[in-house]
């Protein structure tokens, strides 16, 4: 196995790869105590059958830039191949604005391909390359140096059968002509808005029972404020306040460090200096916001008539189509789509794209009374009316 520590040497792999069809990426990460993720190892493959042409990059290795291997993402002629790649490509955009391109994503393909709702890694690396997984240096500190050879073992098994799983899902796509279906799904994860957290809309990820705007504008401040805290000082929200305590503190509306002090949710350390201040600012900007800002939370799916049946209906219809199909079903339409449709509404994902070729045309057939649905034998048939 060999470990990258140079520019020079990461420069000349990629020069090699630059002449290959593909590339297999991983990265190992922490972020449990900061807010952005820290970058403690990439992980490389070009095309083979060993290990031979992979290796490990050192990006905590004084002196090495990752500017090679930035240069190979933007290489339009090499696919970049991840597996579950969200959070390595936030790592990718936060830190340095590049996001790899083409980009292909072993856990989309496979669900597309008919290995359920949950393919992970390992499960795809039994089934496809017929190998198991020592997962025993999964959650170890990957920012410690030097590394152990269980660490390095690991981390190198995670692009290594990475080849021969895309190579494979690759094959199948071309067969069944779905290649659209991934790509479609895979222009969401390359979009730069996916990762671009701005903190006057952090309120909208914050869970409430309550609906009123008053409220909601408290809540909108102190989400502000927490988030934009956490982000220039690189520290996890909830080391700020937990959600439970921003909650809290949005319906007792503290107006002083009295007040404060006498939540029960929140942390001894945000009850005093910075965090205090800013609490306490936060919340009187929310109750002092004029009436035409507060904000107005989009009640259009609470205030849905769902009709029950249809929506069982749709279940049903759906459950055909993903077996028919073998799409993985929490893929091609969310309980939450089902029931819109259900409801009368259209501007659902589960009735665009791909997603309406293999269930929303005929989701929408059901709904208008053009078709029905009958037992045949242990699957579901669609009848014509």
């Amino acid at each position: 196995m060999k470990t990258l520590t140079t520019t020079e040497d990461l420069a000349a792999f990629c020069a090699r790869a630059k002449d290959e069809p593909y590339v297999t990426v991983d990265t190992e990460f922490l972020r449990e105590r900061t807010y952005y993720s820290k970058l403690c190892l990439v992980q490389l493959a070009m095309p083979g059958t060993d290990d031979s042409n992979a290796v490990l990059v050192d990006p905590l290795a004084e002196g090495l830039s990752l500017e090679p291997l930035l240069d190979l993402f933007r290489d339009t002629s090499v696919v970049k191949v991840f597996h579950a790649a969200r959070q390595d490509l936030e790592i990718f955009y936060v830190d340095h604005g590049v996001i790899p391109a083409p980009m292909f994503d072993t856990q989309v393909a496979a669900m597309v391909c008919g290995f359920g709702e949950q393919a992970g890694y390992e499960t795809l690396v039994k089934r496809i390359a017929k190998h198991g997984l020592d997962k025993s240096s999964r959650f170890t500190d990957w920012s410690r140096r030097p590394l152990s050879e269980a660490q390095k073992v690991y981390a190198l098994a995670d692009v290594t059968h990475l080849r021969q799983i895309y190579e494979y899902l690759a094959r199948k796509l071309e067969e069944t002509g779905r290649h659209r279906w991934v790509e479609e799904e895979i222009r969401l994860l390359t979009d730069p808005e996916t990762y671009i957290t701005r903190p006057a809309e952090a309120w909208q990820r914050i869970k409430t029972r309550s609906t009123a705007p008053r409220f909601l504008a408290i809540v909108r401040e102190l989400a502000t404020f927490r988030e934009a805290y956490a982000q220039e000082r690189n520290i996890p929200r909830s080391r700020v306040y937990k959600d439970d305590a921003l909650v809290e503190l949005a319906s007792t509306k503290p107006q002083s460090f009295e007040d404060l002090g006498r939540s029960r949710l929140l942390l001894r350390e945000a009850r005093k200096g910075e965090i205090a201040d800013g609490i306490l600012a936060a919340v009187k900007r929310g109750v002092d916001c004029a009436r035409e800002n507060l904000p107005e939370p989009d009640l259009s799916r609470e205030k849905m008539q769902v009709n029950p049946a249809l929506a069982d209906l749709l279940r049903v219809l759906l459950k055909a189509k993903t077996e028919s199909s073998g799409v993985a079903s929490k893929l091609i339409a969310p309980s939450a789509d089902l029931d819109a449709i259900a409801a009368g509404l259209r501007d659902v994902p589960a009735l665009t794209g791909w997603r309406r070729e293999v269930f929303g045309a005929d989701a929408l057939r059901l709904c208008e009374g053009r078709i029905a649905l009958a037992a045949n034998g242990k699957s579901v048939a669609v009848i014509e009316i």
